[in-house]
């Protein structure tokens, strides 16, 4: 990017001087629709505040996204995966980022993550992603207090549309899974939020509602936490696949099909692994502080 001197117009319309370090490459990605700004710090770190992430996830003023990613240097593993959801708040695990991020490391690499250490491997635009097994243990989820959390013991409605019986799982980051007869008759951009900030999840939750199409495909909406509704959800579609295989409903592996297209999850009780498609979208520079500035500007109006 070098390292010259920069200039930039300043409320006034006169030029001001600033360095190169704050504009950074980035790459814009996505699974199945699901979007992701990537960003590698591995040869030059850096930090973001909560303004900057959401700044720079508006689809209006910044780049836009559903998560933000930082890839940075790690001792155990080929790197790390830092994930921010659009509203700032910090996610464990996204297995849809992981996938793009594997296509961005190479064919065969370990990824290091708030939710573990991931294999993946890389093959004609698509990856695979080996997961740790899912915890199913109320406080591992984490719950408010100790549940059936194969059968959830509450309902949340909104008209005549309700949502219950729900199957809890942590594959990274916390899921409630429900299934419907519907999933397009689920007003889950109301019931969504609603539940995503229920207390009876201290550290909110994703929201799933699939629907079995046989033993080995089920259709699937997800409300993500931080995000709201996307196209595709990665952890979404392993959380769903793992409650339809220990409630019954489907055997391994399970074909997930969401709004952007297929995932294809299998779980034999261990680990879980994820494989689907990756893509770039395209590259860029960006100047972060003039994205908040903007980004500010246009809330304020």
């Amino acid at each position: 990017m070098g390292s010259g001197p920069h200039f930039r117009r300043d409320d006034d319309g006169e030029a001001e001087p600033y360095t190169a370090a704050m504009l950074r490459e980035f790459t814009k990605m996505h699974g199945l629709g699901n979007d992701f700004v990537v960003f590698d710090a591995r040869a030059e770190a850096f930090t973001l505040t909560t303004a900057q992430v959401v700044a720079l996830a508006d689809r209006h003023t910044g780049i836009g996204c559903d998560q933000l990613i930082v890839i940075e240097p790690s001792a155990r593993a080929t790197a790390f995966m830092r994930i921010w959801n659009a509203d700032g708040s910090m996610a464990a695990a996204c297995g849809n980022a992981a996938r793009c991020v594997a296509t961005l490391l190479g064919d065969v690499a370990t990824i290091d993550s708030d939710g573990g250490l991931l294999d993946a491997t890389v093959a004609a635009g698509a990856a695979s992603i080996v997961y740790p097994p899912p915890r199913f243990d109320w406080t591992t989820i984490p719950l408010a207090y100790a549940v059936d959390t194969t059968d959830v013991p509450a309902a949340w409605s909104d008209g005549g549309a309700e949502l219950a019986h729900g199957v809890t799982v942590n594959v990274g980051n916390p899921h409630i899974v429900f299934f419907v007869a519907d999933t397009a008759a689920v007003p889950l951009k109301v019931l969504g939020p609603r539940i995503e900030t229920d207390a009876l999840f201290p550290d909110r939750v994703n929201v799933g509602v699939a629907q079995i199409v046989d033993r080995s495909r089920l259709l699937l909406r997800v409300w993500e936490r931080g995000a709201g509704l996307t196209r595709a959800c990665g952890t979404g579609a392993m959380a769903a696949a793992v409650a339809a295989i220990v409630t019954r409903r489907t055997s391994s592996p399970v074909t997930v099909t969401l709004p952007g297209g297929d995932l294809t999850v299998g779980w034999a009780g261990g680990a879980i692994t994820l494989a689907g498609p990756a893509a770039t979208s395209f590259t860029g520079t960006v100047d972060i502080p003039m994205t908040v500035r903007d980004h500010a500007a246009a809330e304020a109006a």
